[in-house]
């Protein structure tokens, strides 16, 4: 009894230094990634700027398919390290670089490392997890990291109006210094715990196919990924080059449309734990994402208190979608399934592979904002694999 006792308040304990990791993280990750587009388009076209977000995130995919063999060789916490190293190097690379070839290089290692690290995050927070509140377990967990991803907007945009894009990814990499040094000092706290299967990817799509739920869940992760490709990557470009925004006022735009993250994922998580489940819940914040990306394409207006409460709406969906889909992931599989973990996580770079791919050809026939109506009519399919979902109440 008091040894149960005792692993359980440890668990806790462990999870809140992973909720406090999950938030640095965030603001390094977070920092960034709303004014790459931007920086970017400094030196090179729109469309180059696309193939350079499709060919990061193409390698991306291939990193995160081969990764849980680095994991199974060296544990969890070796790879932690090794991966966050080569995130400093990356973002200092960004900040240093003053070549093409050196930023295309940067950028991709950078795409690649941002991505990875989440993944060793993952089997972290489920290591320490219940699987009876493995819902409010991921929802504070992303609260954390969302808090992250609303401080830094306004940071970023502080950052270029008195000095340059450089100094973001400079900040960027001191972020990174104090999650290395609590990963460190809490290495034996954190250690791996068991073994780690891992498979060949066709197995493991195979296997995943013959799954409705695991299959749902990925192609809804897949969608909201897509999404968020032109949300962080051709909205900013849109409001900023289009539509004559500040970053003075971007900053604050874009931090106040996270804050749905912060106020929605939590009671989503105990929702859906105690109650509902997941899949209502999930439907209504695809709606909310389908209508306002419409709603993207329709306003052509620069007027901030209207895109501040377009934005703000657009993300009330997606912090739905996101906790359901975390929650519901990981009710079905267990820490020890690096397999489905990793492939789960390629949706990422697979929502912005192909949300990339889809601009170079919209914009090569349309306006930009044309964009955001062809994403609103595919993310409507959504709705055909929620259907197939099994809910977990």
């Amino acid at each position: 009894m008091l040894l149960k006792i005792f692993n359980r308040v440890n668990k806790r304990k462990n999870l809140v230094l992973l909720y406090l990791l999950g938030l640095i993280l965030a603001i390094a990750n977070a920092l960034p990634a709303y004014i790459q587009s931007n920086f970017l388009g400094q030196i090179f076209s729109l469309s180059w700027v696309s193939i350079f977000f499709a060919s990061a995130n193409l390698i991306t995919v291939f990193a995160i398919i081969f990764f849980p063999k680095l994991i199974k060789k060296i544990g969890n916490i070796a790879s932690t390290e090794i991966i966050l190293f080569l995130f400093i190097f990356s973002l200092l690379g960004m900040s240093l670089a003053n070549h093409a070839i050196v930023i295309f290089i940067a950028f991709i290692l950078l795409s690649v490392t941002s991505n990875l690290i989440w993944i060793n995050m993952d089997i972290l927070v489920e290591s320490f997890s219940d699987d009876t509140s493995t819902g409010l377990t991921r929802t504070i967990y992303f609260t954390a990291i969302n808090l992250g991803w609303i401080i830094a907007p306004s940071l970023s945009s502080y950052l270029i109006e008195i000095g340059d894009y450089y100094w973001v990814f400079i900040a960027a990499a001191i972020c990174l210094v104090p999650f290395m040094a609590i990963l460190i000092k809490n290495r034996h706290r954190l250690r791996d715990r068991g073994r780690y299967r891992t498979h060949p990817i066709l197995p493991t799509m195979k296997k995943l196919w013959k799954k409705p739920n695991l299959r749902s869940i990925f192609f809804i992760a897949l969608l909201l990924n897509l999404f968020f490709s032109s949300a962080v990557v051709y909205i900013p470009v849109y409001l900023h080059q289009n539509l004559g925004f500040d970053w003075s006022v971007l900053g604050i735009m874009f931090s106040i449309m996270l804050v749905p993250f912060i106020i929605f994922e939590i009671p989503a998580g105990w929702l859906a734990d105690k109650y509902w489940g997941e899949k209502e819940i999930m439907g209504t914040g695809l709606a909310i994402i389908i209508i306002a990306l419409f709603l993207f394409f329709a306003v052509r207006e620069a007027d901030p208190w209207l895109w501040g409460g377009l934005l703000f709406f657009s993300r009330v969906g997606a912090s739905l979608v996101e906790a359901m889909r975390e929650s519901y992931f990981f009710k079905i599989v267990s820490a020890k399934d690096v397999q489905y973990i990793n492939f789960f996580r390629t949706t990422a770079p697979l929502g912005y592979l192909l949300g990339t791919i889809l601009a170079i050809i919209i914009i090569y026939f349309y306006p930009l904002q044309y964009l955001f109506l062809f994403i609103a009519l595919i993310m409507t399919s959504g709705f055909l694999f929620l259907h197939t979902i099994k809910d977990s109440k």
